[in-house]
C-alpha cells in the first residue's frame, strides 16, 4: 500500500500543529504529496437571516483571503523544506469540502485532528472528523491532539 497523496486538514487552532509529525512522518515513509486544506466559513454558516448578497461576499472574500495568509504562515512554519507540499483555501462547509477535495484531487490518506467536543458543543458544531469519516472510502488517520504524550 503507498499513500501518494495526503489531506491534512487545519483549523489554524492550537491543535494543528500538534498533528503535523504524524503527517510528516507518514509523508516521508510513502514520499507522498502533502495537501494542507483550510476551509474558511461562509457567512451564511453563521446568520439564518438574510443578509444582502454583497455584504455575505466581503466576509467570505476576507475570510479566504485571510485564510491565504495563515496557511502560507502554516506552511512555512511546519514544513518548511519540504518540496511536496500543496495548499489550498475553499470556503464553505467543513465536512463537505473536505469531502469534495478528497474526490477531486484523488486523495488516498486523510490525516486530520478530532476535538473531542462534548455535550451542548458537539450537538451545535457536530463533529467534521465524525461526518467525513462516514462519507469517505479513503483510510483516515484520526488523532486527538490533546491526548498526545509528548
Amino acid at each position: 500500500m503507498k499513500f501518494n497523496k495526503i489531506l491534512f486538514p487545519v483549523d489554524f487552532s492550537e491543535a494543528s500543529p500538534k498533528i503535523v509529525p504524524y503527517v510528516k512522518e507518514m509523508a516521508k515513509k510513502f514520499d507522498s504529496e502533502i495537501h494542507i486544506l483550510y476551509v474558511a466559513r461562509t457567512f451564511q454558516n453563521f446568520v439564518s437571516s438574510y443578509v444582502p448578497h454583497s455584504s455575505a461576499d466581503l466576509f467570505d472574500n476576507a475570510a479566504v483571503e485571510g485564510g491565504k495568509k495563515n496557511i502560507e504562515e502554516f506552511a512555512e512554519q511546519h514544513f518548511k523544506g519540504s518540496d511536496k507540499i500543496i495548499i489550498k483555501v475553499v470556503n464553505g462547509y467543513e465536512a463537505e469540502e473536505i469531502i469534495n477535495y478528497i474526490e477531486k484531487e484523488k486523495i488516498e490518506l486523510l490525516i486530520m485532528g478530532t476535538h473531542g467536543r462534548k455535550g451542548i458543543d458537539k450537538l451545535i458544531f457536530g463533529s467534521v472528523a465524525e461526518k467525513v469519516t462516514k462519507a469517505t472510502p479513503i483510510p483516515i488517520m484520526l488523532i486527538n491532539p490533546y491526548k498526545i504524550k509528548e
